[in-house]
């Protein structure tokens, strides 16, 4: 399986336009970071998790021609908030889009977009075929696909295992019994906002403490703010096994 990061930002203290910090200064690419966004390619299958604010740009950036599926952690805004663009992939691919959710996820889908669920069906409307997530494996594809529940505060949000790889955004509380659907993972992909406390979010430090808990041969740290600080002086400081995540890094799982 093919491992695009579309994005590995947040809207968790994205400044405004004018400012002035070193983040925002830096000439390094990795750390220009769009809202989290993941492309994941199987054997048989193009599938996104999550489509946030930025997907479209993200779309064209990573010259993605092909998409069958988009899976979703939660509904906040920056996670959902692309699904329109999915249209000329059903316009060029001249096919519906799998969407796959909670229940809960599904009607806030359904408020947020509701011409999309719409009785009436207005010509060049975004069109997918939606499926519930219930907490069971279920296959996109070939693709057998573990759903890990986690807590973004008091919020129940899903991450992903997929073969060898596990996907986790947005925890910031993980029970003992997700913790052991995800050991084996060889590849981890968690969710570092911050060096700071945050209310929903790990910090950095929370992140490497889960990491160490997995134990899996390389983590990947996403969903991070400016107020993490340069990527190189980051990296740098961490354990060789962890490593800061950047748009457009592209790594290979079974």
């Amino acid at each position: 399986m093919k491992i695009t990061f579309l994005g590995t930002g947040t809207s968790q203290g994205i400044p405004v336009i004018t400012c002035n910090c070193i983040v925002c200064r830096s000439t390094d690419h990795k750390d220009k970071r769009l809202r989290v966004s993941i492309l994941l390619e199987t054997a048989d299958k193009t599938m996104v998790i999550d489509s946030g604010p930025d997907f479209r740009y993200q779309m064209l950036r990573a010259g993605v021609k092909d998409l069958d599926a988009i899976l979703y952690t939660h509904e906040h805004k920056d996670h959902v908030a692309g699904l329109d663009d999915i249209r000329p992939f059903n316009y060029l691919l001249k096919k519906n889009i799998d969407i796959y959710a909670t229940e809960r996820v599904q009607q806030a889908l359904k408020k947020e977009f509701s011409y999309i669920f719409s009785d009436v069906r207005y010509p060049g409307l975004p069109q997918i075929d939606m499926h519930t997530i219930d907490g069971d494996v279920f296959n996109i594809g070939e693709t057998p696909i573990i759903p890990l529940e986690i807590m973004h505060y008091r919020l129940p949000i899903l991450g992903f295992r997929i073969g060898e790889f596990t996907y986790i955004t947005d925890a910031k509380t993980i029970s003992d019994e997700t913790v052991a659907k995800v050991r084996g993972t060889k590849i981890l992909v968690v969710n570092a906002l911050q060096k700071e406390e945050h209310i929903s979010h790990f910090t950095l430090d929370e992140a490497i403490a889960f990491a160490a808990k997995i134990g899996a041969e390389t983590t990947y740290l996403t969903h991070i703010s400016h107020n993490m600080g340069l990527h190189e002086s980051v990296e740098k400081d961490l354990p060789p096994n962890i490593k800061l995540a950047y748009d457009g890094l592209t790594l290979y799982s079974e």
